[in-house]
Formats: structure tokens, sequence, C-alpha cells
């Protein structure tokens, strides 16, 4: 059995990460640096840091920061926000990312997917989406979470993966930022039509939300971002529980 992975996220904006919920009332929650310095010393798998700002301005903030992260910390670093081509993709590997997220230059081109995956390889290609509740099925949504595409998130998965996406990050809405717990239903959606890895990200807030979403939902992945930012969590107590649970993490 493949090991689950503990990934902190970062929102950034204008240098400063952030947090809010459901994508809107955002509170700085520290120096992205040196977050990333101490999920680095705690154990992290990964980070994720999103560009929640993606203005042309911010973008290259971002190559900056991911060039200042990448001198520091010995953890794959995947970057997305803003990404709108194939040459964003290349300036930020080229600074220091390992895998690059793309959500709404996929929504509104599907070929960018594709010609990642060729150019760079389907492992450093990743489809974030951004799905939010729609009668018994999930929209995708763009723009920061602004605008309903009216696109069902579970079939643009799916075909995400036939285009080259080497694995889904895949936020809730409905739940980010809630601490309530992960969307189980969407995340197990996802999971049973797809082979590539599925990120399970959004409402994370106590140690049996994670299990659950793991067990249940079948994520290979979670992520969090809120319990971690407010010191309720450490990435070590999230492995420990996991591992006392059964489940295989990496230490």
């Amino acid at each position: 059995m493949l090991a689950v992975r503990v990934i902190p996220c970062l929102d950034v904006d204008d240098g400063r990460v952030v947090k809010g919920t459901k994508f809107k009332d955002l509170k700085t929650a520290g120096d992205p640096v040196e977050l990333a310095k101490a999920y680095n010393d705690q154990g992290a798998d990964e980070l994720c840091f999103l560009d929640i700002g993606a203005t042309p301005g911010s973008r290259e903030t971002m190559v900056a920061l991911v060039e200042k992260v990448s001198e520091q910390v010995f953890i794959p670093l995947s970057v997305g926000g803003g990404v709108r081509s194939v040459d964003d993709m290349r300036r930020l590997l080229h600074a220091g990312a390992d895998k690059v997220a793309v959500c709404t230059a996929a929504l509104r081109d599907p070929e960018i997917l594709r010609d990642g995956a060729r150019m760079f390889g389907s492992q450093c290609v990743v489809l974030s989406i951004d799905a939010k509740k729609a009668g018994s099925t999930w929209h995708a949504w763009r723009n920061g979470g602004r605008e309903d595409t009216g696109i069902d998130a579970v079939e643009w998965a799916v075909r995400s993966e036939e285009l080259g996406a080497g694995e889904i990050l895949l936020n809730s809405i409905d739940r980010d930022g809630t601490q309530e717990g992960y969307d189980i239903d969407l995340v197990r959606a996802v999971s049973e039509k797809v082979a590539i890895p599925v990120i399970a990200s959004g409402g994370a807030g106590t140690l049996a939300q994670t299990l659950d979403v793991i067990r249940e939902g079948r994520a290979d992945a979670v992520l969090l971002a809120s319990m971690f930012h407010e010191k309720k969590l450490t990435v070590r107590d999230v492995k420990t529980y996991l591992g006392e649970k059964g489940v295989a993490v990496r230490w």
C-alpha cells in the first residue's frame, strides 16, 4: 500500500500567507518562507503553494517566493494559481517547483494539460479542481471560486486524466476553511473514477476527519491549512495519529 501524504497548503497573496473561509474573508497567516521551514521540519511530505491573487504582479512575486523556498526546503513543492500557459509552468519549474497546479486555464483550454504533460511529464502536471455542490453532483468553478462553469467536476477529473494530468488537487469550496470535515462524498466520487492520485482539500478540523477521508473517501493525500496555521495540529500529530490507526505514512 502506498503511503498517504500529509501536505500543508499555503495560500499566498502579495507575498503573504492568507487563509479564509469558502474562499472569502481572507486573513494574514504569516510569512511563507518561515511557515515552509516549519512544516518541512515537522515532516511534511510536500508543500502546496497557491497564488490566490493570480495577477501578473503576484505571479512574479510567486516565482521569487518559490526560488527562496526551494533554496531552504528539501521536500517537493507544488505551485499553482494564475498559471495560464506552458511558459508559466516552465518558469515555476525552473524556479524550483516540482509540480504545477492548473485550474482556470485548463477549464478554458484543456489542451494545456496535454501540452504540459508532453513537455514536462505527467508527474509535473496537477489539475486543481475547485468544486461546489450542485444538486446531486458538483460543478467545477474557476477564477478563484467566483464563476460556476456548469461543468461536472467528476467528469472533468476523468477527462483531465485522459489529457495527461498526473494528480488531482480536489478543493471543496463548501468546506474550505470551515473545519467541519472534508467533503467525503466528493472525494470518493472522484477517487472511484480515476487512477491518478487524489489530494483531499478543504474542511479539515480534526484528526479523525483526516482518517475518514482516507478510508471512506479513498484519498491518496490530505491537505490541511487552517489547522496547521493556527497551530491546532502539527504535521507530526497527523502522521502519528494516522499511523496508530493503521494507515501507511512516510517518516
